[in-house]
Order: C-alpha cells, then sequence, then structure tokens
C-alpha cells in the first residue's frame, strides 16, 4: 500500500523513534502523517540502549495522556538508528556516537517494552521516508535524501521501499566515490575522494581552512575557529573565498548527484541536514541549490536531467521521526492486507 493514499482508519496512530548520539526525538503521528504530538529527550548513551527504550515508551505514554488519547490506537511503531545495523535480525551493531549500544537487540527489547510491533530502519532512511510520505517527495514515487551534517548520509525510497541492501548498508551516499586521484581528500570512513570528504559540513570547514593556510584572503582569517555558519555568513556578506567553498560544495554535491540519478533515475532529490546555507530562505541557500542544478545538468543524461526535481528537504529534524512512523505505518496495512487476503 502507498503510503500517500487516503487514511484507511483516521482512529490509528502510529510511534516514530529517532535515536540520535545526542536526542531520541520522537513523535505520534495519524495515518495522513499529521504530527498529534512530539518531544524529545537526551540519549544518555553512557546509560545504555534499555534506558533510552524505556524512556522513550514512558515519554509516548506521557504524549498520549496529555492529548487525551488511549496507547490502545497506536498500532506499531517505528524506530530508527544510525548505523552499522542488521536490519533483519533487529540489531544495532557497533555506531560510532553510541559506543554502549553494540550488537544490541534493539528491535526486540523496543517491542516487548512497547507491547507493539515495531518496523527497523537506519535513521537517515527514515528520513528519506519522512520526506517521501509528507514532506517534499510527497506524490513521487522514488526519491533520493541527502542529509548535510557532520557527514554525508541519505536514504534512497523506491515504490514504497527504503533500499537498504543485501547486508544493511544500502543507500550509503555519503561513500560514492567522486575523487579518484591519488591525492584526493580522506573521507572519515579513512578511504579516499568519497562525497563526505568534500560535502559535509566538516569538510566545509577543512577545506576553507585549506584555503586560509595557504594564504587566501577572506574575513575567516580572524576567526578563531570556523563553523559552516560563519562561512555561510562570511558568503552572504560577499566574502570571496566563502562564497567559493560554497560553490565549490555545490559542484561536489552535483557529482554524487549524477552518479546516483544514472543508478536510480529517481523523480525527486532532496537536500536536507542542518547545512543548508539558509535553504530557499536566503539568496545564498537559492544559488547553493541552482548551482548543484546546473552541476547536475552538466553531467547527466538529458532526459534524466529534463525529468529530476531538486528541492531542499521540508521536514527538518522532525524528518526522522516521521519517516519512521510512516515505515511502522506502511507495515501495519501490509500486515492488514496480508490477513485479509489469507497470506
Amino acid at each position: 500500500m502507498s503510503p500517500t493514499v487516503p487514511a484507511e482508519n483516521p482512529e490509528d496512530l502510529f510511534v516514530g523513534i529517532d535515536v540520535g548520539g545526542t536526542n531520541v526525538k520522537l513523535g505520534v503521528v495519524d495515518d495522513q502523517g499529521r504530527v498529534i504530538a512530539d518531544t524529545f529527550f537526551p540519549t544518555e548513551q553512557q546509560k545504555g540502549p534499555r534506558y533510552a527504550i524505556e524512556m522513550a515508551c514512558s515519554r509516548v505514554h506521557q504524549l498520549l495522556d496529555e492529548c487525551g488519547l488511549e496507547y490502545t490506537r497506536v498500532r506499531r511503531l517505528g524506530l530508527g538508528t544510525p548505523g552499522p545495523m542488521d536490519i533483519p535480525a533487529g540489531l544495532i551493531l557497533n555506531p560510532s556516537n553510541l559506543p554502549g549500544w553494540r550488537q544490541f537487540p534493539v528491535r526486540q527489547t523496543l517491542s516487548e517494552v512497547a507491547d507493539r510491533p515495531v518496523t527497523f530502519a537506519n535513521d537517515a532512511a527514515a528520513a528519506a521516508f519522512g520526506e517521501y510520505w509528507v514532506g517534499a517527495g510527497a506524490g513521487f514515487t522514488s526519491l533520493v535524501l541527502f542529509t548535510l551534517g557532520t557527514g554525508v548520509g541519505g536514504g534512497i525510497i523506491v515504490d514504497d521501499v527504503s533500499i537498504d541492501g543485501a547486508h544493511s548498508h544500502g543507500a550509503e551516499i555519503g561513500h560514492v566515490r567522486i575523487d579518484s586521484r591519488a591525492e584526493a581528500r580522506v573521507c572519515s570512513c579513512g578511504m579516499l575522494g568519497h562525497l563526505e570528504a568534500y560535502a559535509s559540513a566538516t569538510a566545509v570547514v577543512a577545506r576553507t581552512a585549506d584555503y586560509l593556510a595557504a594564504g587566501k584572503e577572506s574575513v575567516l582569517a580572524d576567526q578563531p575557529s570556523l563553523t559552516p555558519l560563519l562561512i555561510a555568513e562570511a558568503a552572504s556578506g560577499g566574502d570571496s573565498l566563502a562564497l567559493e567553498v560554497v560553490m565549490e560544495t555545490a559542484d561536489y554535491l552535483a557529482d554524487g548527484i549524477a552518479c546516483l540519478a544514472h543508478v536510480i533515475d529517481p523523480g525527486v532529490v532532496l537536500i536536507g541536514g542542518a547545512m543548508n546555507f539558509g535553504g530557499l530562505k536566503t539568496e545564498l541557500g537559492r544559488d547553493f541549490l541552482a548551482r548543484i542544478k546546473s552541476g547536475v545538468r552538466e553531467n547527466t543524461f538529458a532526459m534524466v536531467a529534463e525529468n529530476l526535481v531538486i528541492e531542499f528537504a521540508q521536514l527538518g529534524s522532525g524528518a526522522g521521526f516521521v519517516g519512521a512512523a510512516g515505515l511502522a505505518r506502511r507495515d501495519f496495512w501490509r500486515s492488514q492486507q496480508g490477513a485479509s487476503t489469507g497470506s
């Protein structure tokens, strides 16, 4: 069942939980993707995964009580966590930002505590599904989401299916190789030339620092430390080096998008995450997006480029829990269809 069909039952509720290294975000979502209530709390990863799971379930009950809603209306939960993971087994394996969560049966544990079935997903894939369901990708049958933050993450959705791969490592779009030179930049994973090494927030700061060390003039030279926000502000103020870095970032992203466009031929590509240079609200953000579109047109087949929509994502920090709830909804209705057909 497509997540974009009209609500089957307006009484049905779904819970989405998005686990991050700093915070756990969660929300109660109805069958049409409307957020009924949401909240967050510190992950406190040193206390372990069971603490976070029990806290999340407690907060869900609290939200429902505040809204005057019964827990019996919650049909299924969706859970998004960072990788690496084993999605079929429901295991979170060895996440770098959650060192105390190794080899943990997170799906089964949440299901037991919540007394509901759970759909388990990569956090970036969940965010992609959120945009596909009720965000900037609504109405498309296929979508690629790039999330620009400390790294470059993302998700790929095709006909309601998250492309997770045979080993739960699908859609690692930040590790598409865009530079094959021996002197290519080193990615956080240790390999050379990956998109993340050029287009992440970490990379934007590192590339700017390299230019400054090489003697390029900029108002940023007086800053004791650099951040993407400072670079964006300098670029908006007319600083030539900062603007060069932002536009180069757009060019690198265009290379990555062109690669995936030829493999997947999606209907829409969305740019999300914390580093969007102001998005559509600023001239810099609009110029950044226009530069991406121009680069993609130059490097893809004409038919692919002409029909590919490239825009900023819409759901912001709520995309993860909304998408997790959407994946739970999808699986719930699939189970209902299976029950009605006897399959």
